[in-house]
């Protein structure tokens, strides 16, 4: 599986927490429309089927992350 660059995927991580944050998912349709896209480049970066467990890996694989620890990953 091709893996996405953590500066990837902290910059993805990051935006679509900040819309998160601010409660986006209520807002107008192309704000909305942006949250859907990074849930699904999250997704596809991470090889992963929801939002919520490719914001786990996208995490695992950031500089700082403990790799021997994968107890929040599915197999």
């Amino acid at each position: 599986m091709l893996m996405a660059h953590p500066a990837v995927l902290n910059n993805l991580v990051e935006q679509y927490e900040t819309l998160r944050l601010l409660h986006a998912e209520e807002g107008s349709p192309e704000v909305r429309e942006r949250m859907a896209e990074l849930a699904r480049t999250l997704c596809v970066a991470t090889g992963t089927k929801d939002v919520d467990t490719a914001l786990v890996a996208a995490r695992h694989r950031l500089p700082g992350a403990r790799p021997e620890d994968d107890s929040l990953l599915t197999t």
